[in-house]
């Protein structure tokens, strides 16, 4: 009967610790899944964040739309003629010390303007030439370089001299144009805004062509000088 009893204690406790061993590696399992959870989703994140890292975009700019270019023919009292942009307008020179025929041609839309003064030639066409040799050296100071072209239309009697003024100058294009005998007119190109190579160079280059035009289409005219300001 005592051996009965004790083989049934003995199968009891040996049941107890077969389950228990049995819950014991069972929580073992359990917790060991908990812990390793938060390492796959972090192998997980770390994927993501490569195919969806935020980075820095690389600098840009604006992209500029220009108008067509069109152009017509600017004929008034002065004694010259030229093709301008129809997207511009031409204006009197409204400073004090301006003389008939000095003329702003605008351009509104890239808050430019073009000076043009004009000048009688009575033997003394070098004085106009230094001048104007002096005014364009004026900007070397923040200039990169100054380089010039040579303009010679022997068939419309039209010679000069372009000046395409590099860097952060506060004029970047100038020239001069003149018969040699009689007439006299120069030009300079100049931004409403703090000069910048980097922001101002689409109007520049556009405006830039512009200007070339108005050259190649210049004609002397043979008229008479207005006594007042010179109109539209």
């Amino acid at each position: 009967m005592l051996k009965l009893q004790l083989k049934e204690r003995m199968k009891k406790k040996t049941k107890f610790q077969v389950s228990g061993f049995r819950f014991r590696g069972l929580s073992s399992i359990f917790l060991f899944l908990i812990c390793l959870l938060p390492i796959v989703f972090c192998f997980i994140s770390c994927g993501d964040d490569d195919e969806n890292t935020i980075a820095p975009k690389p600098r840009a700019f604006y992209r500029l739309s220009f108008p067509e270019k069109k152009y017509k023919i600017y004929d008034s009292v002065c004694p010259f003629k030229f093709e301008l942009p129809v997207y511009s307008n031409i204006s009197n020179d409204e400073h004090s010390g301006a003389e008939p025929c000095w003329l702003n041609l605008n351009f509104p839309s890239m808050n430019a303007i073009v000076h043009l003064s004009y000048k009688q030639v009575n033997n003394n066409l070098n004085n106009y030439l230094e001048d104007t040799y002096t005014l364009a050296s004026k900007h070397q100071i923040k200039a990169s370089g100054i380089e010039e072209m040579v303009i010679k239309k022997d068939a419309k009697k039209v010679y000069g001299l372009v000046y395409e003024i590099g860097g952060n100058a506060a004029s970047s294009i100038q020239f001069f144009l003149t018969d040699s005998t009689k007439h006299f007119v120069r030009g300079a190109l100049y931004f409403n805004a703090v000069p910048n190579t980097d922001s101002i160079k689409p109007a520049l280059e556009y405006i830039r062509e512009d200007i070339y035009k108005m050259i190649e289409t210049f004609e002397w005219e043979n008229v008479t000088m207005p006594s007042s300001k010179a109109a539209k």
